[in-house]
């Protein structure tokens, strides 16, 4: 069991290990144009971030599984280092083609970071207690989506973008050292077996569907014999890992933890949230650098809004779980603000003020925040404590593939609307991949019809969020509200327990001097007979008769009797044992 001061470590650890993640998903947006002109390859752009997610997507739920078979801190560790390999590879990479690999790698131990960190909390976190600590994790994702574009044009600007990828070394080494040393583990030896012929269906059906919406409406049309051929291979692959996972000896996605109704709707939530969650990131520092003209940095900075109801929510959403340890009423509040907020945010014209526009971001935050934690929360008190780690990877997965899906999804509509609002326009076509040299040549009147066309494709980038924020408030009215497990009473302070044994033993004291009848008639059906103890009883009543036989008046001599006996053999020890609690309770803080 660790010490409070050894969870806060860990904690740190923790955090420190899912910022790289989460940092690392927001940083590399900012730096994509310089890395095209340095590296070229501009029509492989998309691939940077395209490998990173598919990679991470793929392998999160075997980590998962890895993590439950061999230890949680092993694995945790290994996939540290490999994501930090990965970074190292990223930053001396020469050519498009090498960036691509080495992200995949990186995306290779990012998948495994966010699934086992939150698997952990569950070893060392009583379920009741989860929600106060997952609720900064959620102010960590919100940290990230501002420190991202931030950091990443800041190296962009003033040093290189390879610095991007370099950053991660002192908080991986970090993040490694503090896990090392805190977080101490039970180790079981079992026999393994892992489910290869599963993990590849599962890598496969995973990409299929992710090229549909990545290449479908961009490379090819969505009725193309390509587009469709990937559909029908996704199905396929995705029917056929669920029937191996019914017949392996360790199933990575055991049926017995997805057909969970708890952990179902958990993974509905989280792929649904992950939709909309980056539909509300991703595209609106676009808007605010092509629209307003805000540079990187500053469009990083106009995300702090959104970051801060983030933060709010969800620690206000972890003590109310806490607290009340009920839970079932956080996502359907924050889906409710989450779709009002994405509305207010499909409003923006080309000249929405700022400080307006910070509001919608603050709404949409406070959503977000509302209820992105509850469905880990949910599964890891749903599922037996050996499946902990399955279960976490598994609504890690499924909002890693929901941000994914999002962001190819929402990008596609983008593109198409400006492209429909180009030709409506009459602009050239070229307009629309936005490039600077030919926005300088345009004319006042072009550029602006421009922008109005970048900002309707903002709007229905938004407009088409909603959906996915409604469908989540419905699923979770079916959320079932299963009682956590491993509730615990808040522990007593040192103080209190020390001011209950003094209370005790001047307790213990009034009834030796025989000061109160009524308290000694009390104290004496403690002791139903002094019979076997009669002579220490006989000894106890003359000595306390010398000391107050005025007090006695009106009690019986055996009830005097007994009720010393109770405060010698009852009061007094048990007021030393509460004494040394507190004590031990100080030491321990």
């Amino acid at each position: 069991m660790l010490t409070r001061a050894q969870i806060r470590l860990v904690m740190a650890g923790l955090m420190l290990a899912m910022l790289l993640a989460a940092l690392d998903q927001m940083i590399v947006a900012t730096a994509l144009p310089m890395i095209a002109q340095e590296l070229g390859g501009l029509d492989q752009l998309s691939w940077v971030v395209t490998s990173y997610l598919l990679a991470s997507t793929a392998g999160t739920p075997l980590y998962g599984k890895l993590s439950d078979l061999y230890g949680r801190k092993q694995i945790f560790q290994s996939a540290i280092l490999i994501f930090l390999v990965g970074s190292i590879l990223c930053g001396v990479a020469q050519n498009m083609a090498q960036l691509i690999v080495f992200r995949g790698v990186q995306g290779l131990g990012g998948g495994g970071l966010m699934a086992l960190a939150m698997a952990i909390i569950a070893d060392v976190i009583p379920p009741r207690d989860r929600g106060r600590y997952q609720g900064l994790f959620g102010g960590v994702f919100g940290l990230a989506s501002v420190a991202g574009p931030l950091v990443g044009g800041f190296f962009t600007d003033h040093a290189t973008w390879r610095w991007i990828f370099w950053i991660n070394l002192p908080l991986g080494v970090a993040a490694l050292a503090v896990i090392a040393v805190a977080l101490h583990l039970p180790r079981t030896r079992t026999q393994h077996s892992i489910d290869y012929p599963g993990a590849v269906l599962l890598v496969a059906a995973v990409c299929s569907i992710l090229m549909v919406t990545v290449w479908g409406g961009r490379t090819y049309d969505w009725s193309s014999p390509q587009i469709i051929g990937l559909a029908v291979a996704g199905v396929c692959l995705t029917v056929a890992f669920a029937a191996r996972q019914r017949s392996a000896a360790e199933p990575i996605l055991p049926p017995r933890v997805i057909t969970d109704p708890v952990v179902a709707v958990s993974a509905g939530l989280s792929l649904l949230s992950g939709v909309a969650l980056f539909g509300a990131v991703v595209y609106l520092p676009t808007y605010l650098q092509i629209v307003r003209g805000d540079t990187a940095t500053e469009s990083g900075l106009a995300l702090v809004p959104l970051t801060g109801g983030v933060i709010v929510a969800s620690l206000a959403s972890g003590v109310v779980v806490s607290k009340t340890g009920r839970y079932k009423a956080m996502p359907v509040i924050g889906a409710a603000i989450l779709a009002g907020g994405l509305y207010l945010l499909s409003l923006v014209e080309v000249d929405t003020s700022m400080a307006l526009l910070m509001a919608f971001t603050v709404v949409v935050g406070l959503g977000v925040g509302g209820f992105m934690q509850v469905p880990l929360v949910a599964t890891q008190n749903a599922v037996h404590p050996r499946d902990i780690g399955t279960a976490s990877s598994a609504i890690a997965f499924f909002r890693t593939l929901g941000g994914s899906l999002g962001t190819a999804l929402f990008g596609t509509i983008q593109i198409r609307t400006l492209e429909e609002e180009l030709a409506k326009g009459g602009l050239p076509p070229k307009a629309v991949q936005l490039d600077p040299g030919l926005l300088a040549r345009l004319p006042a009147a072009q550029l602006h019809e421009l922008l109005e066309a970048f900002t309707k494709a903002v709007q229905a980038v938004y407009l088409w969020a909603i959906p996915f924020a409604v469908a989540s408030l419905l699923l979770a009215l079916f959320l079932k509200e299963v009682p956590l497990r491993g509730e615990t009473p808040t522990q007593p302070s040192a103080v209190t327990l020390a001011v209950t044994g003094v209370a005790l033993a001047w307790l213990a004291d009034r009834l030796e001097r025989g000061h109160s009848p009524r308290l000694l008639a009390a104290a004496a059906r403690l002791v139903p007979d002094v019979g076997d103890g009669a002579g220490g009883g006989a000894d106890e009543g003359a000595g306390g008769g010398a000391d107050g036989s005025t007090g006695t008046a009106g009690v019986g001599a055996d009830d005097a009797a007994r009720a010393r006996v109770a405060s010698r053999r009852l009061l007094r020890p048990l007021a030393g044992q509460v004494l040394l609690a507190a004590l031990t309770e100080k030491e321990r803080k």
